[in-house]
């Protein structure tokens, strides 16, 4: 029984990754928790021996031989105590064998209860370290259940060989994304928490991140960082601008994204169900990265004003519209992508006094760099609405 023992927590430990010293501490828990239920008043003084050599577990009482016994759980009296050991005198701690068969029933399904528990404590922390690993990184997963009424979705993922039920919220789907169970979608692991019921997976198909994590799996040059994302702007389901970088002036940063006859963007605009991506040219001259993200417009001038973190651009009059876009989202992402306050005029409008602009298209707090920030998406060419 004792080797077969053994040769099951070798098992655990091969196909669940559960250590065996985790085990041995879970099983010696057990019966100890066991034991002290049918014997309250031996608490503190119980080895357990767990032999993996002789494949043998052991339980002893320790008590000290004493002439006359006073306190039962404690001492032994030196008569039964040279009947375990022949040589035991007065003063010597003898160890007292358990035999384990006879623990109760209640005892034995507690101690049963231990080591079930001690499993699912080990599993979830292996989960949770397998997910931690991944967060902010894509994963793929197959729809399990969609709840009708609040829309959130079930999605089992799957890192390695670990498994977890993730919740994709109403908030963090794409819309109007149709999905129904079976389907095999990517998703953006935001963040992994732990709790009581197990590991927490949050994953979104709406953050910035997952446009940035496509255009890697999908751009050799981004992958390898001769091309870098350096901001991304979004609005899930429907738009998103990119601002790409080359390292080598050799590289072409905008044709490297879209690929040859476009292949590769068409691609994550298809994971993305149809959502437009505008990838445009980084500047570090402030005016020519304003222009560039207030494409497919075409901008007459960017003048910058004092407080360094506004600017007025003047578009041809035919142009306006198009800078501004469908209910102001070309010229909010623009103002998300660089981080500017954009107040953006017609060339035939009169001149006035440059000053920080009482209104404009901009997002209180700019996207930080697709380096540093998990969400950052990226763009493809840009299409007037």
């Amino acid at each position: 029984m004792n080797a077969e023992f053994f040769s099951a927590i070798e098992d655990l430990e091969k196909e669940k990754g559960i250590p065996r010293e985790y085990m041995y501490d879970k099983i010696k828990q057990a019966m100890l928790a066991a034991f002290r239920r049918d014997n309250p008043e031996c608490a503190d003084n119980v080895d357990i021996l767990l032999d993996e050599d002789r494949k043998r577990i052991e339980m002893y009482v320790n008590k000290v031989a004493v002439e006359q016994v006073e306190e039962p759980a404690l001492e032994i009296d030196l008569e039964a105590a040279k009947k375990i050991t022949k040589r035991a005198k007065l003063g010597d701690t003898i160890k007292i064998p358990v035999e384990t068969k006879k623990f109760g029933r209640i005892a034995a399904q507690a101690a049963k209860q231990v080591i079930i528990q001690g499993i699912r404590e080990a599993e979830r922390g292996i989960v949770y370290e397998e997910f931690t690993s991944k967060e902010h990184e894509i994963l793929t997963g197959v729809v399990s259940r969609i709840e009708p009424r609040t829309g959130s979705v079930s999605i089992r993922i799957s890192s390695n060989s670990e498994y977890t039920e993730a919740m994709l919220s109403p908030n963090e789907r794409i819309k109007p994304e149709p999905l129904k169970e079976g389907d095999r979608i990517k998703v953006y692991v935001v963040e992994v928490r732990n709790s009581t019921k197990g590991p927490q997976v949050l994953i979104s198909r709406t953050h910035p991140g997952l446009v940035k994590r496509l255009f890697e799996l999908e751009v050799p040059e981004i992958f390898d960082g001769t091309v870098e994302i350096k901001s991304i702007a979004r609005e899930a389901g429907s738009r998103t601008k990119m601002a790409v970088w080359s390292t080598d002036p050799d590289v072409d940063p905008i044709g490297s994204c879209v690929g040859p006859k476009g292949g590769r963007v068409a691609s994550i605009v298809d994971e993305l169900g149809g959502e437009k991506i505008d990838i445009i040219k980084y500047s570090e001259i402030p005016e020519e990265y304003i222009a560039a993200a207030l494409a497919p417009s075409e901008v007459v001038s960017v003048t910058m004003l004092e407080d360094g973190k506004s600017c007025r651009v003047v578009v041809p009059d035919d142009q306006l519209s198009l800078a501004i876009g469908k209910e102001g989202q070309n010229a909010r992402l623009a103002a998300k992508l660089t981080g500017y306050k954009i107040d953006i005029k017609p060339a035939a409008a009169p001149l006035e006094p440059i000053e920080a602009p009482e209104e404009e298209l901009f997002v209180e707090e700019a996207e930080a760099p697709a380096e540093d920030s998990a969400g950052t998406g990226e763009t493809a060419p840009a299409e007037e609405d």
